[in-house]
């Protein structure tokens, strides 16, 4: 399935959060909250680290943005925060980005949105 260009958007519930699929750049970039802040972005990283395994294995921070390596899989993935854009996850190798890698952000994204819906809906209970 090709998704050249297109935005997604899924909703579980307006409250709780939002999910868009990126694909106007040639790579699915899943956006996790765009408007995330660090807090936001650590949560997330520790639930990747506690769901997955996952190790961040090269971590880029700046003072407008941070970027943090990591395979998910056999894919290497990067999660990615910006005080403009928020908390997102893409294929590190943005501009060489293979159809296995998008599909990974998408699969990684899906089951990062059950979970993240799953802690709001426990805090509301």
């Amino acid at each position: 399935m090709q998704l050249s260009g297109l935005i997604y958007c899924l909703t579980v519930n307006p409250i709780e959060m939002s999910l868009t699929l990126r694909t106007t750049l040639g790579f699915t970039e899943a956006v996790i909250d765009d408007d995330g802040g660090l807090k936001r972005f650590y949560q997330i990283a520790d639930m990747l680290s506690d769901l997955f395994n996952i190790k961040f294995i090269n971590k880029e921070d700046d003072f407008d943005a941070i970027n943090w390596h990591f395979n998910f899989g056999h894919r290497l993935l990067t999660l990615h925060y910006s005080i403009y854009n928020g908390i997102s996850v893409f294929p590190s190798k943005t501009k060489d980005a293979k159809k296995r890698d998008n599909k990974a952000v998408v699969e990684l994204a899906s089951v990062l949105e059950q979970k993240l819906s799953d802690n709001v809906s426990r805090k509301t209970a």
